[in-house]
């Protein structure tokens, strides 16, 4: 959930946001004088956004998502069993794979 509203009314409103935001996940766009001047998220939130930033800014980073979707796509996958030594809780083990 966003909602618009005015820094006079954030102002007054701040601790019912800080907890609707922490809370709820909601998310509030601040404006003054009609244009927006700043946003409240959480700090999870704020934290995910960042992570994000970062991956997105690693060309190497990027490089081995795209290679390991076309892994996928090319049907290029070694079972959770194989890599971690143990079933994946509450799934059955397929028999096979590609690799």
């Amino acid at each position: 959930m966003t909602k618009t509203l005015p820094i006079s009314e954030a102002r007054q409103s701040l601790t019912s946001l800080v907890a609707k935001v922490g809370k709820q996940m909601a998310r509030f766009i601040i404006t003054c004088k009609g244009k927006p001047l700043a946003v409240l998220i959480s700090h999870k939130e704020l934290e995910s956004w960042q992570e994000t930033l970062d991956v997105i800014a690693d060309a190497e980073e990027i490089a081995g998502i795209r290679e390991g979707l076309g892994q996928l796509l090319r049907g290029e996958s070694v079972p959770f069993e194989e890599v971690f030594g143990e079933p994946l809780s509450g799934h059955k083990a397929k028999t096979g794979h590609a690799l």
